[in-house]
């Protein structure tokens, strides 16, 4: 089981309904393959997610930049001033993302890749139980994040996207526009969402449904 009180002294944005939801899809997932999140920041749903995967001796791989996101940089709404790195006066959670991993016991668990997602996606090979998408909240970073891994999701796997807004007043597109995206491939099946946290699931080839969008 997760530590509850560390994820709620952990910064981050996770709902902690969402983030159980989290938790029930990794323990599903990783005993079939690795899980894979996009968008570690501070470590708070690898901290859901990695005890699932380490409950079933599976393995998280967590991607960021860890310079924050568009929404996190200076002058921005969800900037905190106490991620900020004061020798380059840039963004960096990684020292945060790692003592979370460190506090919780993940450290054999969750394998932190930082760099961009695009660029750690160029020579991916491995097949993939469970993708989180919950990087970048521009159009171009939340797309280019899901063309990036989509394919990656073998049959049965999931494919999770945060933050997603059916209406502009309540939130950011980009999510739905992905989620949307998803559904509308004919690969994935939709399955109920929690909250703002959308779950699809690949279907097998079997499954695949007769009428697939042109």
């Amino acid at each position: 089981m997760y530590n509850g009180e560390l994820i709620e002294k952990t910064k981050g944005f996770m709902d902690p309904e969402e983030g159980e939801r989290l938790f029930q899809l990794a323990l599903d997932a990783s005993s079939r393959g690795a899980c894979l999140e996009i968008g570690s920041y501070c470590g708070k749903s690898a901290l859901y997610m990695g005890p699932a995967c380490r409950a079933r001796n599976g393995i998280l791989y967590s991607i960021d930049h860890h310079r924050g996101n568009e929404e996190q940089q200076p002058g921005e709404f969800y900037h905190d001033p106490d991620l900020v790195d004061p020798r380059t006066g840039k963004m960096d959670t990684l020292f945060f993302f790692r003592t979370a991993l460190s506090d919780a016991g993940l450290e054999d668990t969750v394998v932190p890749l930082v760099g961009g997602s695009a660029h750690i996606a160029r020579f991916w090979t491995t097949p993939l139980s469970l993708v989180f998408i919950d990087g970048g909240h521009t159009f171009a970073a939340a797309y280019t994040d899901y063309v990036s891994w989509f394919s990656h999701v073998q049959p049965g796997g999931f494919l999770v996207v945060h933050d997603i807004f059916e209406k502009p007043e309540d939130g950011g597109q980009a999510p739905w526009y992905v989620y949307e995206t998803a559904k509308k491939s004919g690969l994935f099946e939709e399955l109920p969402r929690t909250k703002t946290l959308g779950v699809l699931r690949r279907y097998h080839p079997g499954e695949l449904p007769r009428d697939l969008p042109s």
